[in-house]
C-alpha cells in the first residue's frame, strides 16, 4: 500500500488570501493549453493569428469555468444548488464538471466562430490537441485535494485517502490524469500534426475521452450524493457514452465528406 502524501490545499498566501493548488492547476493548465496552441502555429500554421489564438483561449477559459461548474452543480449537486446557490461560486472547494466545462467550450466557440467567420469545427479540431493539459492539471487538483476517490482495493498501490475511510482505495484521480491527461494528448497532438479532414480531430477527442472516462470510472468511487444509476452505471459513464457515439458519427462524416483542414 502507497502512503498519500496529504499536502495542504493552499499553495500560498497573496497578503492573507489563500490560493489553492485546485484553481492554481487550472490556471497552470490553461497557460500551458494558450502557449501550445501559440508555438505549434509557427509550426503548423492553421490560419489563426495570435490575436486570434489569445481570444480562443480566453472565451475557451471563460466557458470552461462557467460551464464546469454550473454543470457540477446541475448534473452531480443540484439539491446544493436550489438550497445554496451561492455555492456555485465556491470553485475553490473543488466541484468541476467536465462535461458541463464541454458544453461551455462549445457555446464560447459557437460564438467565436461567427465572430471570426469560420467553421465551427474548425475551431474545436484546433483546441481539442490541448484540452488533455487542462484535464490532467485538472486530475491533479483533484488529487492534492483528496477528493474523487477510488473504489476499495487490495492492490499493492492502494492509498487511504483522509476523507475516504479506512480502507485502501484506487487513486483514480491517477488513472484519470495518465488517460485524459496524459495518454489522449499524445493521441490528439500525433494525430493532429498532419492535415484531417474537418471535424475528426474532435471526433476522436469525443471517442478517446469517452472511452477513458468510462473506463476510469469503473474504478472511481461514485459520487455519495448520487451513488450508482441504472444498475452498476455511474453519472459519469451515462454522460460520457453519448459522447463516444457522437464522435463516432461525427469521424465518419468528416472522413465521408472528406474536407481537408490545413
Amino acid at each position: 500500500m502507497l502512503t498519500y502524501p496529504n499536502p495542504d490545499p493552499v499553495a500560498f498566501h497573496i497578503i492573507s488570501w489563500p490560493v489553492y493548488w485546485y484553481g492554481l492547476m487550472y490556471l497552470i493548465g490553461f497557460l500551458a493549453g494558450w502557449g501550445l496552441l501559440a508555438l505549434r502555429t509557427y509550426f503548423s500554421p492553421r490560419g489563426f493569428t495570435q490575436d486570434q489564438i489569445s481570444d480562443i483561449a480566453f472565451y475557451s477559459a471563460l466557458g470552461a469555468i462557467i460551464g464546469g461548474r454550473l454543470g457540477y452543480m446541475l448534473f452531480y449537486d443540484w439539491h446544493v444548488l436550489f438550497s445554496n446557490p451561492l455555492m456555485i461560486f465556491q470553485v475553490w472547494k473543488g466541484g468541476m464538471s467536465f462535461h458541463g466545462g464541454l458544453l461551455g467550450v462549445l457555446v464560447a466557440m459557437t460564438y467565436f466562430a461567427r465572430k471570426l467567420d469560420k467553421p465551427f469545427l474548425a475551431l474545436t479540431d484546433f483546441i481539442a490537441p490541448v484540452v488533455p493539459i487542462g484535464l490532467g492539471a485538472g486530475r491533479i487538483g483533484n488529487f492534492i485535494n483528496g477528493e474523487l476517490w477510488g473504489r476499495v482495493t487490495d492492490v499493492s498501490w492502494g492509498m487511504i485517502f483522509p476523507n475516504g475511510g479506512a480502507l485502501p482505495r484506487h487513486p483514480s484521480q491517477l488513472y484519470e490524469f495518465s488517460m485524459e491527461g496524459v495518454l489522449l494528448f499524445l493521441i490528439l497532438f500525433i494525430y493532429s500534426w498532419k492535415p484531417r479532414p474537418l471535424g475528426a480531430v474532435s471526433a476522436l477527442f469525443a471517442i478517446f475521452y469517452g472511452l477513458f472516462r468510462c473506463t476510469a470510472e469503473f474504478f472511481r468511487e461514485p459520487d455519495v450524493q448520487i451513488g450508482y444509476i441504472l444498475g452498476k452505471m455511474t453519472e459519469g459513464q451515462l454522460l460520457s457514452l453519448p459522447l463516444i457515439l457522437v464522435g463516432v458519427i461525427l469521424l465518419r462524416w468528416a472522413y465521408k465528406k472528406g474536407k481537408v483542414v490545413v
